[in-house]
């Protein structure tokens, strides 16, 4: 890896961070002036699409994820993901920014703490950036689709149950394991299916895809709507789409981490500083008028 290209990738991946946190806060926006809706009705959707800051919001999403693309081609996945989470930091910004108030000091310092908690489990983990395998078998796919309904089911169930202080949190990690499947599902055949477009249409994941992908949008919109603000809602979403992403590559990839104890005790601290930091998130959520 050449500093010439650290040095072009970085800011790259600090512009589709940026567009990130930009589309987080249009979304937030828009789905608070959006009648609320029980979770997993695609009815939000159309009556999102209708506002044209939402419309905003999925413009910077696709320029968000050509920028992350570009910043891939320089640099590595594992110097890329730090730079991107920091969206949550740039949407605190913004969102200040937007609503013309000072920005929460605890809000950043919050913030801070969970960007500092998963990109040091990503730096010390080091997951594999390797072609990996695609889906071996029928029950791979068939224990994977299982195992996506039955989380996502328990999260929205949960959330039934919560008071509106911790309700976001669910419906956020619901979303984010949608975004983190759909990942791993792109990984999964684009290696495998390069130069040959056209073969993409015989494979399941491809649907799987087209399924899941608007299907965590509107999950993350219910869950901007369920709480009184966005942060924890979107630390719950940065920090799990990842980490999500890293098991569907562990355990159905072949893909892999580092495992020496060193190593085992360094993930684990790092995953404590990021859970401490998306709980005093949420404590502090029911405190600030998220507008």
């Amino acid at each position: 890896m050449l500093i010439a290209d650290v040095l072009a990738g970085t800011p790259i991946a600090l512009g589709a961070a940026a567009a990130f946190g930009a589309s987080s806060v249009l979304q937030f926006r828009a789905s608070r002036r959006t009648p609320e809706e029980p979770a997993g009705r695609p009815s939000l959707l159309f009556r999102l699409v209708r506002q044209r800051g939402w419309r905003w919001s999925v413009v910077l999403a696709g320029v968000a994820f050509a920028l992350q693309i570009a910043a891939l081609s320089l640099i590595p996945l594992v110097l890329v993901q730090p730079l991107l989470i920091t969206g949550l930091l740039w949407y605190v910004l913004l969102f200040a920014l937007v609503e013309r108030v000072r920005p929460d000091r605890a809000i950043l310092l919050e913030s801070v703490l969970c960007l500092l908690g998963l990109s040091a489990f990503l730096l010390v983990a080091r997951p594999s950036v390797d072609e990996g395998r695609n889906f071996q078998s029928v029950w791979a796919a068939v224990l994977l689709g299982v195992a996506v309904v039955g989380s996502v089911a328990l999260c929205l169930t949960t959330a039934v149950g919560l008071s509106r202080r911790w309700r976001p949190l669910p419906l956020a990690l619901a979303a984010g394991i949608c975004y983190g499947v759909t990942a791993g599902l792109v990984s999964s055949i684009a290696f495998h299916f390069q130069g040959n477009p056209t073969a993409l249409l015989g494979q399941w994941q491809t649907y799987a895809i087209i399924v899941l992908g608007p299907f965590g949008v509107l999950l993350s919109q219910n869950a901007y709507q369920a709480g009184p603000m966005g942060a924890p809602a979107l630390a719950t979403i940065t920090v799990s789409d990842p980490l999500v992403a890293i098991g569907v590559g562990l355990l159905w990839l072949g893909e892999e981490i580092r495992t020496a104890p060193w190593a085992l005790v360094g993930e684990v601290l790092a995953l404590a500083v990021l859970v401490a930091g998306v709980f005093l998130l949420a404590r502090r959520a029911p405190h600030v008028d998220g507008g």
